[in-house]
């Protein structure tokens, strides 16, 4: 059985790197995998794409980019978020042909890796790995709060507008043409993604089975807390609220300002620094000292800030998931976040951290105190934190549900 993995990147960015992980779990299972992307970070000889050091493919990628931009130019108020057109050309077809998978299984296809229009052409098996919400929406990849993607999207507040038929409702009306009879089973890593989808006007008719992104457990894993600490240049004598994404402050879906509020409501005699990756410096005062580690583009390092911290935060709006927090609990670290979206599937509330009130700072910063004031609950934590993580977001749990959901797409 030959897998073929369709994602924009390798590694770049959080939905690139839950998709090599996964591939990187069939392979380890026996599985004929290969991963096709527009972006190549790796080295791995089953990741097929072109080189990104390369000038020339560095004047493809900003043509690629430039296009795929193109059609937002007419939106001034547009969101941060991203918004993905699907417009370029990308000549992904003819690989997949030379490839000749059994199954192709969908990541993250947007910025001009994968026309809505091409999946018509594949005849073969689909499986949908659904990391966002842009397979049912008519282009953006969370809809802040915005429903209108259960009817046929328009007036969409990621872009900003006011009008009805804007530039969602043009790529939903090209959604709804290409989505029809597929070969289609969908696989959203969360059960808020199932329930969402459900409720889309574009694909609540396909089959659906949930399987959680994984992590590897033989890197993130506990290091010792004081060597972390000395290798990170971080304090030994405070207790440590860590806290990071990319774009960890400026991206407002990651929640920094509802950390912020929880951070000036702390009032306990217990030294604390907040430690933030992803980010090079704040812009808003913390009221109590903190480090910034920059962008950690390794998981020995990324494994290293988890160990070295108390408690991991995870303050988001809507996430698909939350790979920080699965990344963070099998460093042995406890997660604090709000009961919201994919982080439900993940921490139990009172057992492996503390799921907040949405969107109440002063209950994260009950949650954050809750976790940190109690050592013999920390260590209980702490344990558990690490159990979930082996029993239910392994790369051998994940290979297993693929392996199987492939064998009875295939008979």
């Amino acid at each position: 059985m030959k897998v073929l993995h369709l994602n924009t990147s390798d590694i770049d960015g959080g939905a690139a790197r839950g998709a090599y992980w996964m591939h990187t779990a069939l392979k380890r299972a026996g599985l004929d995998s290969h991963m096709l992307v527009a972006e190549k970070y790796t080295n791995d000889d089953t990741v097929i794409g072109p080189k990104t050091i390369t000038g020339g493919q560095k004047i493809l990628n900003g043509i690629r980019q430039t296009v795929e931009y193109w059609p937002l130019k007419g939106y001034p108020h547009k969101s941060p978020g991203m918004f993905a057109p699907a417009v370029y050309p990308n000549p992904v077809i003819k690989h997949i042909q030379e490839i000749n998978p059994d199954i192709i299984n969908l990541h993250w296809v947007g910025f001009g890796l994968l026309r809505p229009e091409y999946l018509k052409t594949f005849a073969r098996p689909i499986v949908w790995t659904l990391r966002d919400m842009w397979s049912f929406t008519g282009g953006c990849c969370y809809t802040e709060g915005c429903n209108r993607y259960q009817q046929a999207c328009g007036r969409c507040p990621v872009l900003g507008s006011n009008r009805e038929n804007d530039l969602s409702r043009k790529v939903w009306r090209r959604k709804h043409a290409a989505w029809q009879g597929l070969d289609l089973t969908l696989a959203p890593i969360s059960q808020w993604l199932a329930d969402c989808a459900g409720k889309s006007s574009l694909l609540k008719d396909y089959p659906m089975q949930v399987i959680p992104n994984a992590v590897d457990t033989d890197i993130f894993r506990p290091i010792d807390k004081g060597a972390a600490r000395q290798i990170l240049q971080l304090p030994q004598d405070e207790k440590i609220i860590l806290f990071g994404a990319l774009s960890a402050t400026t991206d407002k879906r990651k929640g920094f300002s509802h950390l912020v509020a929880a951070l000036k409501q702390l009032n306990t005699p217990l030294p604390l620094r907040a430690v933030i990756f992803g980010a090079d410096k704040v812009s808003m005062s913390l009221d109590l000292p903190y480090t910034c580690l920059g962008r950690l583009n390794d998981d020995i390092t990324l494994a290293m800030a988890y160990s070295a911290a108390d408690v991991m935060v995870v303050p988001s709006i809507q996430e698909g998931f939350g790979k920080t927090a699965i990344e963070a609990m099998a460093c042995g670290t406890p997660v604090v976040s709000f009961d919201s979206t994919g982080l439900r599937d993940i921490v139990e509330h009172l057992q492996t951290g503390y799921r907040a009130e949405c969107f109440s700072s002063e209950d994260l910063a009950k949650g954050i105190l809750w976790t940190l004031e109690d050592e013999d609950r920390w260590q209980q934590l702490s344990k558990c934190a690490q159990h979930r993580v082996k029993t239910q977001f392994s790369f051998e749990v994940q290979a297993k549900k693929y392996s199987q959901l492939y064998q009875n797409l295939l008979k």
